[in-house]
């Protein structure tokens, strides 16, 4: 089953996205995906709407979020597919990991006001779908339309990475929690976009070794951020570390993101796809 235009990566107005989850799905559809999951930061909020567009356009569905842990000082992100959304468990531990995004944000306005930059935090209010979930996204785009910044990168650049003015670091679940909130709800942790991290090899090989041991199955291959060379080094490691292989775009805007939906490279023929260890699972 490799050879399926399959998208399980990409963020809707429920986190950080710009499109709802019924826009996002005819998208998706339009671009000839045939297996969707929206994995939305930290939020099953918009699991339902989903899976129901997704199921009108014809595609099948496998149920998303996207957890951000803290490994090594280094924020990473997990996704999590074909869990039971009703967990309670799961739904708990991932309200916990938001709850400390509006604080931060507070203080991100804060470091940005000292060099200047006055009412970002309100600015950036006006760009999140879901407050909750106020990011360093919604505090880009607001300096981009506020003519400070010329795109989201330069705001990353110059004020929103480490040692920059509106830099404030967070920290978020564990590894291990969140990989048994997936697996135990029924799903399968992944590994998402692991070239985006800076590691070194012996971090990376200690991330890749922890998370197998805590029951993360999967690693994303084929993703947005990965360049051809890295679709073949993380192929490597899915056989390396014996992890099924993902494929998603990480698609936010159609503004922003370089990779549309369902626009990727198939999967390489001899990793096992991870919709096959989820084929009960698929709506």
């Amino acid at each position: 089953m490799s050879i399926l235009n399959a998208d399980l990566h990409c963020h809707s107005v429920v986190s950080d996205g710009t499109m709802t989850p019924e826009d996002l799905a005819a998208r998706a559809a339009a671009n000839g995906v045939e297996l969707w999951a929206l994995t939305d930061h930290d939020e099953i909020g918009g699991q339902q709407r989903a899976a129901t567009a997704a199921r009108a356009h014809g595609m099948k569905y496998l149920t998303g979020t996207e957890i951000s842990v803290t490994f090594a000082d280094e924020t990473v992100h997990i996704v999590g597919l074909g869990f039971d959304p009703d967990d309670l468990e799961m739904q708990r531990g991932l309200h916990e990991t938001r709850d400390g995004r509006g604080p931060r944000a507070m203080e991100i306005g804060a470091g940005l006001a000292q060099v200047g930059i006055k009412d970002a935090y309100e600015g950036a209010l006006r760009y999140v779908g879901n407050p909750a979930l106020i990011s360093r996204t919604h505090f880009a785009r607001f300096l981009v339309e506020s003519g400070v910044c010329r795109d989201t990168n330069e705001v990353f650049r110059r004020f929103l990475t480490e040692g920059k003015p509106g830099y404030v670091p967070h920290r978020w679940a564990s590894l291990r929690n969140a990989v048994q909130w997936i697996t135990q709800a029924g799903g399968v942790a992944v590994i998402a976009h692991p070239a985006r991290y800076k590691f070194t090899a012996n971090e990376e090989y200690a991330l890749f070794t922890e998370f197998k041991a805590h029951g993360g199955r999967g690693v994303e291959v084929v993703t947005g951020s990965h360049t051809a060379a890295e679709y073949v080094r993380y192929a490597e490691t899915a056989r390396e570390f014996g992890l099924a292989a993902s494929r998603g775009s990480d698609f936010h805007s159609p503004d922003e993101s370089h990779t549309d939906l369902g626009q990727l490279p198939y999967l390489p023929g001899e990793l096992t796809p991870v919709w096959d260890l989820l084929a009960d699972r698929i709506q």
